[in-house]
């Protein structure tokens, strides 16, 4: 992880170029969790003597799933943002796909009065929390999941649309253009919806292959596991199981390895959680489209840091202008792990 702070490090000098903008609103520090540096840059204070002092500033993630290996990566980044930028970051929310919890979270978060709040935007019913804050004085930017009828600032995250098209294309490689395949997902939600139109983009240009089911693996590799088994006795001819969310991989390697099926059906999984890249390392997993994930929260956290420093006059008066500074979109991109590349995905840190 220090190799990925240094080189995120080495990134936010350009993106504090890039990514300024107008100053807002000016909350009052909280009861802040303790710095992530002594970077000499936490020393700076703001030009405006009424905003809070580098050092001293706050930027939170708020997030559910939180004992995903996937989010990982979101915990790292926000650590890398904190390091780089000289402030302080906090990582919160449920371990469990809980709404309601993540929603207490989020209030919890606003009650500290941070500078800024990085949110992955799950669903709508997170909607009202976020524009909360945003009345509140808090900007608000969302990671890994948009929620684009929100007051928020900007989204940082994977291409989804593009992520799928690049599985999908991987998918009828490995499975020589023709055959039945099956998309597993967690229905319902916005960036795997993109992510399976993107899976159907690719494929519609092989008249060979069919889709044959989608399955709802709930974001629990249990129930991936036995999604997947259930469509290998259904379709005893399937070629191939693209995963749009981390729990499909694993639970669909278990169901093929089970059925002694490793090689024959070939599996897109999802993200680079050790278990799916050592699968992959083993022969039962072909491939998965990885997320750049630690990229989200640092660009976010970094937008967040230069809307609250550094006010730049792109207007004569931004805010009356509706002009924020901010990007309105990082595409923050994925790469494909298969056995060639899969040594450099395996985490020993973690």
């Amino acid at each position: 992880m220090k190799k990925l702070t240094k080189v995120l490090s080495v990134l936010t000098i350009g993106t504090m170029i890039a990514l300024t903008g107008c100053s807002s609103s000016q909350p009052a520090s909280g009861n802040q969790a303790a710095s992530n540096s002594n970077n000499a840059q936490s020393e700076a204070k703001p030009a405006d003597s009424n905003k809070v002092p580098v050092k001293d500033q706050l930027y939170i993630e708020v997030s559910a799933l939180g004992n995903l290996d996937y989010f990982y990566d979101h915990k790292l980044g926000m650590e890398a943002a904190g390091k780089a930028l000289g402030v302080q970051t906090e990582y919160v929310g449920p371990a469990e796909y809980d709404m309601n919890a993540m929603i207490t979270a989020f209030e919890q978060a606003i009650a500290k009065k941070p500078q800024g709040i990085v949110v992955v935007g799950f669903e709508d019913s997170l909607n009202p929390v976020v524009d909360k804050a945003v009345d509140a004085g808090i900007p608000v930017v969302t990671v890994d999941g948009d929620l684009p009828n929100t007051k928020r600032v900007a989204f940082v995250g994977t291409g989804n649309v593009q992520a799928g098209i690049k599985g999908g294309e991987e998918l009828a490689r490995l499975i020589g253009e023709k055959g039945k395949v099956a998309i597993m997902t967690k229905p319902g939600q916005a960036n795997l919806e993109e992510r399976i139109q993107g899976y159907k983009l690719a494929i519609a240009k092989y008249p060979d292959i069919e889709i044959v089911q989608i399955v709802d693996t709930q974001s629990d590799t249990n129930v991936a596991a036995q999604g997947a088994a259930s469509l290998l006795q259904k379709y005893p001819d399937l070629a191939g199981i693209a995963c749009v969310e981390a729990a499909g991989g694993s639970g669909a390697a278990t169901a093929v390895k089970e059925a002694g099926k490793e090689g024959k059906v070939k599996i897109v999984a999802m993200d680079r959680g050790n278990d799916v890249v050592q699968a992959i390392k083993d022969g039962v997993i072909s491939a998965t489209v990885a997320q750049q994930t630690a990229l989200m929260p640092f660009y976010a956290t970094d937008i967040l840091f230069n809307m609250y420093n550094n006010d730049i006059a792109i207007t004569n008066d931004n805010a009356k202008a509706g002009v924020t500074g901010a990007p309105t979109m990082i595409d923050t991109g994925a790469v494909i792990v298969n056995q060639s590349n899969a040594d450099q995905f395996l985490r020993t840190n973690q």
